[in-house]
């Protein structure tokens, strides 16, 4: 996906993750000035249905540990 659209693959996964509404604050960590750079081009790509669709075929959820 990401080589279709021409972009690094740290850009399709962070689009997908500002797409999810649950995600108020994603947490990014940088060392290098490429990471900042993938980061404010991520919120600039728009994925579609289709692409989330794909993205989160394979997705198993996990139960969040420590609460209840």
């Amino acid at each position: 996906m990401a080589a279709t659209r021409g972009v690094p693959p740290a850009q399709v996964a962070l689009a997908w993750l500002l797409s999810r509404p649950g995600v108020t604050a994603p947490i990014v960590g940088a060392t290098k000035p490429g990471h900042i750079e993938d980061a404010l081009a991520a919120g600039q790509i728009d994925l579609t249905e289709d692409e989330v669709r794909l993205l989160e075929e394979h997705y198993v959820p996990h139960p969040v540990l420590g609460h209840g």
